[in-house]
């Protein structure tokens, strides 16, 4: 009984969105008729395009959103999966994307650490200006200690380790 009310719920589901698929067609062929007729500038057609393709764009992320719901038994949320991928499918160009940004974002990251950490030790190593050499903040002789300069860089060193080691850390969640 449980399952021929699911299967109808599903059947109701598709043809919901089936409905709802010739009703945007409608107006999306009015919206061509009239953008057809009028006459616009350049930058109205970018302005429209781009609150289009963000539309577009969050009305597919809000229906994946519905998964969320942890009431819903795995049953049903692996047909609720089953009927959002029906409606809003995804392709392996657009998984290629999101794994090329993701893959971009932690190279990038792990450049700046390498990049900070290379500075960090090159400013400890290089002699530094005299204007910092007067704040020693810890001797070990008369002529030589750890002074502000090096604290600095210390700094500088440990934030770069910090943003290697977070681009080399695979994220559970999210890219």
């Amino acid at each position: 009984m449980g399952t021929n009310r699911k299967i109808t719920e599903q059947i109701s589901g598709l043809n919901q969105a089936a409905a709802a698929v010739t009703e945007i067609d409608k107006k999306l062929d009015e919206l061509i008729a009239l953008l057809e007729h009028a006459k616009i500038d350049s930058e109205k057609v970018k302005l429209y395009k781009q609150r289009f393709n963000d539309a577009v764009d969050h009305c597919a992320l809000e229906a994946f959103k519905q998964l969320d719901n942890e009431a819903l038994s795995r049953e049903e949320l692996l047909n609720n999966l089953g009927r959002l991928l029906e409606e809003h499918p995804i392709d392996s160009k657009m998984t290629a994307e999101i794994v090329k940004k993701s893959t971009t974002k932690r190279i990038v990251l792990g450049l700046i650490g390498f990049v900070m950490v290379t500075l960090g030790f090159a400013m400890i190593i290089m002699p530094a200006p005299p204007y910092f050499e007067m704040f020693t903040i810890f001797y070990f002789n008369n002529d030589d200690g750890i002074t502000l300069m090096d604290l600095i860089s210390l700094l500088i060193v440990l934030c770069g380790i910090y943003l290697l080691v977070m681009s080399l850390i695979k994220h559970k969640k999210g890219i």
